[in-house]
């Protein structure tokens, strides 16, 4: 792929759905991914991998079994692997994540929410 700018407000403009991350970029083995959240998410757990979440704009809570960590733009956090976790946002919430390719959304879960192959924008 050759070297070009990605302009993030222009991806996320093209993003018309909920809940369904769009990839951006790719470093190495890692994705760089672009989604637009509102509402609960599932209790999950990526148990071989680290997650990122940075906030763009809205606020998100990520729920964890020993609390509540409530982020707002330019928030970022690192969700350890082997961490159970469930975003939630009450208002719709735009953020990038960072994963290993092939890491799904729904970690150990697998239901209608799984996304095995999320779309380049």
């Amino acid at each position: 792929m050759p070297t070009q700018i990605i302009n993030i407000a222009d991806k996320l403009n093209r993003i018309n759905e909920t809940s369904t991350p769009k990839i951006i970029a790719r470093i190495n083995d890692y994705l760089v991914k672009l989604v637009k959240f509102t509402g609960d998410f599932i209790w999950h757990v990526h148990h071989d991998s680290d997650e990122l979440f940075y906030i763009l704009s809205g606020d998100l809570e990520v729920h964890f079994r020993t609390g509540v960590k409530k982020m707002r733009p330019g928030d970022m956090i690192v969700i350890p692997k082997g961490v159970e976790h469930k975003p939630c946002a009450p208002e719709e919430c735009h953020m990038m994540v960072i994963e290993p390719e092939g890491v799904l959304n729904t970690g150990n879960i697998e239901n209608e929410r799984t996304l095995k192959k999320p779309d380049w924008i």
